[in-house]
């Protein structure tokens, strides 16, 4: 874990060391207070975020934090005690709105005007006696900005790195959630996706990342790409804490203006009970698919033996499976492109109708892409816009051809995708690699991973998690664990078994790149 006699802020490490479990013990016996922790992991943020190492994944600090936390404490001398998180810290992605904080999806258009409120999940956090420590980098628009790009790049934050090695990318777009998590600047972070953005980065920084089903979370107050597919979830750098932080993301009751979320069935609770390392009973597929398997050999290696500790775990391994991953990306950029032209369009107007337009934000995409030509700090050069233009392009959600893109998405990656083969196999949950290890940062050819196994999942709208379990050379790479909708307990179950089993905890070591030569 972070934090050993190596670590660069030595002062701060033993709260870095600290999951959520082990800090709450600490909390309910008075051992430590919220405001030691919280203290301690604000001036961990200053010495290896903004000097030392420089990651880079915090974007801005809450000022009120160490207040927050002193007022927590003092309902826990009172008694008063919310809960398994009551005092407990997080880092939240920047496109997910915060008062006074802000929300700029990376981009210079919307920062200095924070939200007039926090969005629904964030309320959600604060009731649960959470201390919101800052707000975390990401790639910009979650990057669905332009091609080339460069994962954790954005233009209010920069590149956030890699703890693991400095010059290597951090995934994106949850790129300041992931790496902040494994550097302990905070025990848990919260990250969006759309397709990737939660799964990459998990892998790439080697913490644990999940996706939950579209609409178990709030997606009140998140800057939007695509309604069909975006989620908020949890990060940390063990399933046991990504369970306690679900507990609290999906406990919100349904809201009728997101269908998603209007459909899901009764909340679930007790995801952390089922971590109980026993997998018998349940059969899990190994989706061995032209681009899952045989992109890098070494992280072959390492999926194979997780998948051996699932089967000394108790459970059934159906090997092959191959009617999964076929076909997913002809109409995915044609719904994508749609849905955010039309969620953007709906929240800015939102956001500028709560303070009477006086943040002078920008009221639709038009004006972000013009926003984005007359300033040079948008590094068009670096990070283009042809997405967000495609995306300007579009006709609305009436539109025949997009109607025909979601339903074929819809068809591909359930009824003839995951559901088909879970149904006709029996499964409980699919696995293979998440991806390669994490690949260099490169502002001038973009990002270099080869494919990867979080798209089927992300397109249905259904759960999907990257658990880390092992490292090539220092970097950790993870396996992707994925399921029909709902079944984010399951899937924790799995993870936590095979986390049991493989013992591999990621320890960041802050080097300035990887070099095998002499």
């Amino acid at each position: 874990m972070p934090g050993t006699k190596d670590d660069p802020h030595a002062a701060s490490a033993e709260f870095a060391r600290l999951g959520v479990g082990e800090l709450s013990r600490l909390l309910a016996d008075g051992t430590t207070t919220s405001f030691e922790a919280t203290a301690a992991l604000l001036e961990r943020v200053e010495a290896i975020d903004r000097s030392g190492p420089q990651l880079r994944s915090v974007l801005r600090l809450n000022d009120a934090a160490a207040d927050e936390a002193s007022a927590l404490d003092a309902e826990r001398r009172l008694g008063q005690v919310r809960g398994p998180l009551h005092g407990v810290p997080v880092l939240v992605k920047d496109n997910i709105d915060t008062a006074r904080l802000g929300a700029t999806a990376g981009s210079i258009a919307l920062d200095g005007a924070p939200p007039a409120a926090d969005a629904r999940l964030v309320t959600q956090l604060r009731e649960a006696g959470m201390v919101i420590l800052g707000k975390t980098n990401l790639s910009e628009w979650a990057n669905f900005r332009g091609r080339p790009s460069s994962s954790g790049w954005s233009g209010v934050g920069n590149q956030t790195r890699n703890p693991f090695a400095l010059n290597r990318s951090p995934g994106g777009s949850s790129a300041g959630s992931a790496a902040g998590a494994a550097a302990g600047l905070a025990p848990l972070a919260v990250g969006t996706e759309t397709d990737g953005s939660i799964l990459c980065p998990a892998a790439a920084c080697g913490v644990v990342g999940l996706k939950p089903t579209v609409g178990l979370v709030s997606r009140s107050g998140i800057i939007p790409i695509s309604v069909s597919q975006d989620t908020a979830g949890p990060m940390a750098r063990s399933v046991a804490d990504v369970a306690l932080l679900l507990e609290v993301l999906g406990a919100a009751p349904a809201d009728p203006s997101d269908p998603a979320m209007a459909a899901r069935p009764a909340p679930v609770g007790g995801y952390l009970g089922g971590l109980s390392g026993d997998l018998r009973g349940l059969r899990i597929g190994v989706a061995r698919v032209e681009g899952y398997f045989g992109n890098h050999p070494a992280t072959d290696v390492l999926v194979e033996n997780a998948i051996s500790a699932l089967r000394e775990a108790g459970a059934d391994v159906v090997d092959p499976v191959t009617e999964v991953g076929v076909g997913l990306h002809g109409d995915e950029m044609t719904v994508l492109c749609t849905e955010f032209k039309a969620g953007l369009n709906d929240y800015l107007r939102r956001r500028r109708a709560s303070d009477g337009g006086a943040s002078g934000l920008p009221r639709s995409l038009e004006e972000v892409i013009a926003f984005n030509k007359a300033n040079a700090d948008e590094r068009l050069d670096l990070f283009p816009q042809d997405v967000l233009e495609r995306a300007a392009a579009t006709i609305g959600l009436q539109d025949p051809a997009y109607r025909r893109a979601l339903e074929a998405n819809h068809r591909r990656t359930r009824a003839d995708g995951i559901d088909a083969a879970c149904g006709r196999l029996r499964l409980d949950a699919l696995v293979a690699p998440t991806m390669g290890p994490a690949w260099t940062i490169d502002h001038v050819n973009g990002d270099g991973h080869a494919r990867a196994a979080w798209s089927e999942a992300a397109i249905a709208g259904y759960p999907s998690l990257s658990l880390p379990v092992g490292e090539v050379h220092g970097l950790p790479v993870g396996l992707a664990i994925w399921g029909p909708a709902w079944t984010e307990a399951t899937l924790l179950r799995i993870a936590a078994a095979a986390e049991r089993q493989i013992a591999y905890r990621p320890l960041p070591s802050y080097r300035p790149s990887v070099s095998l030569l002499s």
